[in-house]
């Protein structure tokens, strides 16, 4: 059964979408959430379709299904806000960057959070840096049952919060941790995705502020550079040296909570009048 994890912080009319990533859960966004929040953000923290349920709940969806739930919460959130920015980690960042491209008159900003293009980090098996493969299988009707399973270190650096995510999510509370492996059809859609977002990204014009890891142990950074090469928008590279694909969660993430904070608030600032008139 799905159990609903998304949170809701009321702030200012300067609101926060956050999207989190696939098989993931609101619970990997809600320290950056908080963060902004008390930076003075109203902040929501989505949950996408099919996600916080079981492998079942997840493989009855595919990207449109969870691009149409990010659609949805920016509409709920433009009722409540001036300024709608979103923030998206991992896959979320690929949905982030779609929401931007297909609404350039209501995003006023993206935080692209380890964006996840092709799993190509150092962590990832040479089995799994061929799921580019999976939409393939998948139109073939091989592999539904078939999942890639995560590997130590789960894109965190912090040995500690390790220990406590992997306990939860191997334990199958997909609600507080996620799914313990990515199905290879729910990949499969993911790299659907990820080829339409890299078509559209050239119809960002939203400023983006890009954050990875520079030691990324799921998706290198490679992913990052293809954004801040194709975006028609400004966009400005955070790299964190001590943290891995986890980046709202691990040791540098009240460096990114300052840095989303202070990028979101200049625009916020510069553009006021003119996106209240509009």
């Amino acid at each position: 059964m799905i159990q609903q994890t998304d949170f809701f912080f009321e702030g200012g009319r300067s609101g926060v979408l956050l999207i989190h990533g696939l098989t993931g859960t609101p619970m990997e966004m809600r320290l950056l959430g908080k963060g902004l929040n008390r930076a003075g953000f109203t902040v929501h923290g989505m949950q996408l379709a099919g996600h916080c349920g079981n492998v079942e709940d997840l493989l009855a969806t595919g990207w449109r299904d969870w691009y149409a739930s990010v659609e949805k919460a920016a509409d709920d959130m433009l009722k409540k806000v001036d300024h709608l920015f979103v923030g998206g980690l991992s896959m979320g960042a690929l949905l982030a960057l779609k929401l931007a491209a297909d609404r350039p008159q209501q995003v006023a900003g993206v935080g692209v959070y380890g964006a996840t293009f092709r799993y190509d980090g150092w962590s990832i098996p040479w089995a799994a840096r061929l799921s580019f493969m999976l939409p393939l299988l998948k139109k073939l009707g091989i592999g539904r049952n078939f999942s890639f399973m995560e590997q130590p270190p789960y894109g965190i650096r912090d040995e500690r919060l390790r220990a406590q995510v992997s306990t939860a999510m191997l334990s199958g509370d997909s609600a507080a941790a996620g799914l313990p492996g990515n199905p290879w059809y729910s990949l499969a859609e993911m790299y659907h995705l990820a080829a339409e977002v890299r078509s559209q990204l050239p119809q960002v014009t939203a400023p983006c502020l890009v954050a990875h890891a520079s030691e990324d142990d799921v998706a290198s950074l490679k992913n990052a550079e293809l954004v801040m090469r194709e975006v028609s928008a400004p966009a400005e590279l955070l790299l964190l040296k001590d943290s891995y694909h986890m980046i709202t969660i691990d040791r540098e993430r009240r460096t990114l909570i300052d840095r989303s904070a202070a990028f979101f608030d200049d625009i916020a600032a510069s553009t006021g009048t003119q996106r209240i008139a509009a």
